[in-house]
């Protein structure tokens, strides 16, 4: 071996040891790469195309609360109900998605202020099956919405969600109606609900509390709808028009308020709370 290739081997092998795996992120846009640290300092949107990547709960609470917030306690339901398997059984199923993400299931729900106002902020998380709504996710959101009306302060509500929980069958549609009562108790008490619509909302969480707020803002290109664009399209057999079920496009046709960068977000909620807040319940 002559001592270009032992040169040529020892540096290679250097690069591979001390090279992070993460070290950079793909823009799932324009497929832009981006230093990972850039990606994260500029709030997981891409700064060429303007893409807002999907974040978890951790980061959103980070983005948007104040520093000081408190995560709310996990809730417990019945794990697998119906017993239910596919190709793996659905406690299998929980117990990956429970070792790849921070928090127990797809919703978790935090308490704190924005800019000094208070509120209970939950956050759907889509890396966790999908931010699929199952009995856990409802419960959770039962749960959050009742610290509100407890703390008399606002409910805000971070959407991300494929639908429904197939494995749970009946009893994640069940959840449908059960979060719409737990919001009818807040709208009775007077306190607002703010949604923010982000990529994607689809299916049962759609048709129910996603669409329930007081005021709906959407993230940039967000993908908001309930049946897919395939299944739509092969009903009505009609071609479907540019940006259809995208966050701009439903701005336009009044089922969102407004659409709102990222970097925006946490000031606008702040000014939406100083509107919306009763001063006399403080």
């Amino acid at each position: 071996m002559s001592w270009i290739t032992k040169v040529r081997n020892s540096l290679g092998s250097l690069g591979k040891r001390d090279t992070p795996d993460n070290l950079w992120t793909k823009c799932p846009s324009c497929a832009e790469m981006v230093f990972t640290q850039a990606w994260e300092d500029n709030l997981s949107v891409c700064p060429r195309c303007g893409h807002h990547g999907r974040v978890g709960a951790q980061a959103r609470f980070a983005q948007v609360l104040d520093p000081g917030y408190t995560v709310l306690p996990a809730v417990t339901v019945p794990e697998n109900p119906l017993n239910f398997r596919d190709s793996k059984k659905y406690s299998d199923r929980l117990k990956a998605a429970r070792a790849a993400n921070p928090f127990p299931d797809a919703l978790t729900a935090a308490e704190g202020a924005i800019d000094g106002h208070a509120a209970i902020v939950a956050v759907q998380d889509f890396a966790f099956m999908g931010g699929s709504m199952g009995m856990a996710v409802g419960e959770a959101f039962v749960r959050a919405a009742e610290r509100a009306v407890e703390r008399k302060c606002a409910f805000v509500m971070f959407t991300a969600a494929g639908g429904a929980r197939m494995q749970e069958g009946i009893l994640s549609l069940m959840q449908m109606p059960k979060t719409t009562v737990a919001l009818r108790r807040l709208s009775r008490a007077g306190l607002p609900y703010i949604v923010v619509l982000t990529d994607p909302t689809t299916g049962g969480v759609t048709a129910s509390y996603a669409m329930l707020g007081d005021v709906h803002l959407a993230e940039p290109g967000a993908l908001i709808g309930f049946a897919g664009q395939r299944v739509i399209r092969d009903t009505i057999r009609e071609k479907l028009p540019d940006g259809f079920q995208r966050a701009e496009y439903l701005r336009e046709h009044g089922m969102v308020d407004q659409v709102v960068p990222r970097s925006e977000l946490r000031a606008t909620l702040a000014r939406l709370l100083d509107y919306l807040t009763r001063k006399d319940v403080a």
